[in-house]
């Protein structure tokens, strides 16, 4: 292709700003550009000098921070001794992905632009601002960005004159050709044995540890409108250490009922066999698939069948449609005109990709299998606050989950992935291989209360999916997962005093903090609790009376509807404003804040600066700077999620 290869650079979270990035590729690769597109911490960033034309797409997490795949590079394009002269030579763009209803929407973004043009890049737009807030999402803003982008680059780099862009109804190549096998070969159906990782790596996205899940047991009333559920894992013979803060990821797979009505939708037996191969030299296979890989594993641990599906699915389906009508309904609901339309039908009531294949069935019967990958994203690790103390409870590690059921206009409930599969999980009556109940479990089969490599890893679920045809010979239930640093840091000092507010499921890391703090002695531990009913969501109540019992804790409740008022956490907080401010102000106490990131963060923010207003004699302005320092310090920490 003619022309500098354009490089896209994506930090992504959720996964919005790689489908961005990818919908950049493509639309590049339309205009007869070659393009490569990576996530920002697998490019090595040192060759940035060298690079004539970069797109970033960044989305911005928690309260202002960086996905967790840009974080090294992050640190680094930050470094003060860079010379301002560094990117001199590069032309960029900077498309930011947020939510407005965050104090620091687009933050990252916005930062790294101007860091760019303090190292010499030309920009060749001012930066982007997608708002997830927007009635049409963050098209809104990206879609007329693109359009601009787009006669920028092409004033710089003009396509041939003999050849023209190519039209959006024409499918481009797939990213990998796939080859079915005649018969399921050794290596998808057996594989008794699998090699251990080395026991000093950690376990990791690729390699992780399955865990047997020793309880699951609801812990709010069957009267509460939400299940929540304390669920134990046994980490014996992982290698798994954790500190109060950190976090564990969990890989979730789709339920049984699903994988066999998309089977059907598509016409694919789930028992045959394939191999991947690329399209292009620079692009890999997925590195969580094994080599050959079965249907069932793919679709069952694999492909977010159940996601609602973002707009690049309906155009490229709209490419593959054999109907008139279903392709010009798809053809419109992928438009810039059609996403009001768009938002409509799948937006707002949370249509999956599943439900969409079965209303358009001539459409999905078409679909050729080697377009699974290109239509589907892979299913994204759910991150959880560890909820216990090894201190406390050796070789355990606890989760409080709160199950994610809710109604729209459509009949079918919406059902979180993670946690409807964890809660349908029973470890009192084993793993059956049939993976049957909304996804239980990941089969019998070989040993695997350990670690493997991701391959064979990969491979022994293809051995456990693939030998369901099998009597059920039922076994321990079985989790992957790995664990990863979270946001909250404790102090090591026995003497500071910590005060944490954890409403609802953001109680859960000051659990952990208070079990390690408890056990080492250290006691100034001042807990702010909320939820609706005393007698419903109390979520621990034995447990922290207890500990106040010892000395050990002072317990601060609001139970928001035992009262004609609704009172929240942030009300105790300036009930009891002369408490916090002696503990911050006079003993250097470290304050933490966890939970729902939508309204509650703001409203504990404004609560604490009245306290310092009203308690420490503070005015506005010195109130908020105050705060201010209390955050570039580190002794106030937020956790908090969507």
């Amino acid at each position: 292709m003619p022309g500098p290869r354009l490089l896209v650079l994506f930090g992504s979270q959720t996964g919005t700003a790689q489908d961005v990035s990818e919908r950049l590729g493509r639309e590049a690769r339309r205009r007869r550009l070659g393009c490569r597109v990576q996530a920002l911490d697998s490019y090595p960033v040192v060759n940035l000098i060298n690079e004539p034309l970069v797109i970033f797409v960044c989305a911005t997490t928690g309260q202002g921070d960086p996905p967790d795949n840009m974080k090294d590079f992050w640190k680094f394009i930050f470094r003060k001794h860079l010379p301002l002269t560094s990117l001199c030579q590069m032309d960029f763009a900077v498309l930011g992905l947020g939510d407005s209803s965050y104090a620091k929407f687009n933050f990252v973004a916005k930062k790294l632009h101007r860091r760019l043009l303090q190292l010499g890049g030309t920009a060749l737009l001012p930066v982007c601002l997608g708002d997830d807030q927007h009635e049409l999402g963050p098209d809104a803003a990206v879609d007329p960005w693109l359009h601009d982008l787009w006669e920028k680059v092409l004033g710089l780099y003009p396509m041939p004159l003999d050849l023209g862009v190519i039209p959006p109804g024409v499918p481009l190549p797939p990213t990998f050709t796939l080859q079915f096998l005649p018969e399921v070969p050794r290596t998808c159906s057996e594989e008794p044995h699998v090699a251990r990782t080395d026991p000093q790596s950690p376990p990791s996205e690729l390699r992780p540890f399955l865990a047997r899940m020793v309880t699951n047991q609801r812990v709010t009333d069957p009267s509460h409108f939400q299940d929540v559920r304390l669920i134990e894992f046994d980490i014996s013979g992982s290698g798994i250490s954790f500190a109060a803060g950190s976090v564990v990821l969990i890989q979730p797979q789709n339920a049984a009922s699903h994988v066999q009505r998309f089977c059907q939708v598509l016409g694919l037996d789930p028992e045959r066999c394939f191999t991947l191969q690329p399209q292009e030299p620079d692009v890999p296979c997925p590195r969580r698939l094994p080599q050959p890989c079965s249907v069932r594993h793919l679709v069952s641990q694999y492909l977010d069948i159940t996601g609602v599906p973002r707009r690049s699915f309906f155009e490229l389906l709209a490419c593959l449609s054999p109907s008139e009508l279903e392709r010009d309904k798809l053809l419109e609901l992928s438009s810039a005109p059609g996403q009001e339309a768009l938002a409509e039908y799948c937006s707002r009531p949370r249509r999956t990709a599943l439900e969409v294949l079965c209303d358009f069935p001539h459409t999905a019967a078409a679909v050729p299998p080697e377009r699974l990958l290109d239509l589907f994203p892979p299913i994204r690790p759910r991150a959880f606050s560890i909820a216990s103390s090894l201190l406390a409870h050796p070789s355990r590690l606890q989760i409080l989950v709160a199950v994610v059921q809710y109604q729209t206009r459509l009949k079918e409930p919406r059902r979180g992935l993670c946690s409807s599969w964890l809660a349908s999980l029973d470890p009192g009556q084993g793993d059956p291989c049939s993976l049957e109940g909304g996804g239980e479990g990941l089969g019998s089969g070989p040993p695997v209360s350990h670690m493997y490599h991701s391959q064979s890893w990969a491979r022994a679920l293809v051995l456990q999916a693939s030998s369901c045809h099998l009597p059920p010979a039922k076994g321990p239930v079985q989790v992957p997962l790995w664990v990863r640093p979270g946001g909250l840091t404790f102090p090591e000092t026995p003497d500071t005093p910590v005060i944490m507010v954890g409403p609802g499921t953001g109680v859960a890391p000051f659990r952990a903090a208070i079990q390690e703090r408890v056990a080492q002695g250290q006691t100034g531990n001042f807990l702010f609790f909320g939820c609706r009913w005393r007698d419903r969501d109390f979520y621990w109540e034995a447990e922290w009376k207890e500990l106040e019992r010892r000395g050990c804790l002072t317990l601060i409740t609001a139970f928001s509807r035992e009262q004609e008022q609704k009172v929240y956490v942030q009300h105790r907080l300036r009930q009891l404003g002369s408490l916090v401010w002696e503990l911050l102000h006079h003993r250097g106490a470290c304050f933490y804040l966890a939970g729902n990131a939508k309204y509650m963060p703001a409203e504990v923010s404004e609560a604490l600066t009245s306290v310092f207003q009203e308690a420490g004699g503070l005015s506005g302005p010195a109130a908020a700077a105050y705060l201010a320092g209390l955050q570039r310090t580190l002794r106030f920490q937020t956790e908090t999620w969507a």
